[in-house]
């Protein structure tokens, strides 16, 4: 690494770090003492918001007319970037959990306030056991009438187009009774794609876009297998439509050979 691109690393990342710790501390220490640990929520909002401006990234969002007003919903968002936790944090309402992978819950202030807010920890690759347990603790936020956010595609995008969904957030919804709220960003992949340790020249700001759409309800009989396939598709098909509209890429629907293995899918989350 050049002294220049150093240089440009540690601008980013130290004040990212400051906010980090201190906001961390916030919810750490006040999270315990509010109601519905609501200091912690608003310390992850500031969180996202001014470290996205500090990161040069403009969040621009549309469609939020369409998040219901209260009572649980499955979040079902593409991912393109880790930029996506700060985007969708600064832009998304509501007192959401979030479905994190289980390697964050182990960086200082972050990990700690996301066990210590009830968000949901998940094991990529884990086996259809653990899976299993994962989608049981997806159900348990939404029947405690929490919003749950999901990265359906399971990891991010190496090329941004928006790949096939898993199954598990799609089991949870079904088995909880709640809609599904499709959203779409676009942009954050451009800015730090995977495996970049910066988000490029921050001397100006960047514009990442967030479209939300109108929930999507599960339907309301049929075998359960395939009213999560059912329930899948078409919060694919929102997301894709909304992704296009940003300007964004999407890839094939999903095959009638996946469609038909639903009742093995399960095991994704």
């Amino acid at each position: 690494m050049q002294l220049r691109d150093a240089i440009r690393v540690a601008r980013q990342w130290v004040p990212f770090t400051a906010r980090t710790v201190g906001y961390g501390t916030v919810s750490l220490t006040l999270g315990p003492l509010t109601k519905d640990h609501r200091a912690s929520l608003w310390a992850m909002k500031r969180w996202c918001q001014s470290s996205a401006r500090g990161l040069h990234i403009e969040v621009e969002a549309s469609g939020l007319e369409n998040v219901p007003a209260d009572g649980a919903y499955v979040y079902c968002s593409n991912h393109q970037s880790l930029l996506d936790v700060l985007v969708l944090g600064a832009a998304l309402p509501g007192d959401y959990k979030w479905a994190a992978k289980r390697e964050l819950l182990n960086i200082p202030f972050l990990g700690w306030h996301l066990k210590l807010s009830g968000h949901v920890p998940v094991e990529r690759g884990g086996g259809p056991r653990v899976a299993a347990e994962v989608i049981k603790r997806f159900e348990e936020v939404l029947r405690r009438g929490k919003p749950l956010l999901v990265f359906p595609e399971g990891t991010r995008s190496e090329d941004g187009v928006l790949k096939e969904f898993k199954m598990g957030g799609f089991y949870a919804a079904v088995r909880a009774g709640v809609p599904v709220v499709p959203v779409a960003l676009e942009g954050a992949g451009k800015l730090m794609h995977k495996g970049a340790i910066d988000s490029g020249d921050g001397s100006t700001m960047r514009l990442v876009r967030v479209r939300v759409g109108k929930p999507i309800q599960p339907l309301a009989t049929g075998k359960e297998a395939a009213r999560v396939v059912n329930l899948r598709d078409r919060t694919h098909a929102a997301v894709a439509e909304l992704l296009l509209s940003l300007g964004g890429r999407v890839a094939e629907p999903p095959s009638k050979e996946s469609t038909s293995r639903a009742g093995a899918s399960q095991r994704e989350t």
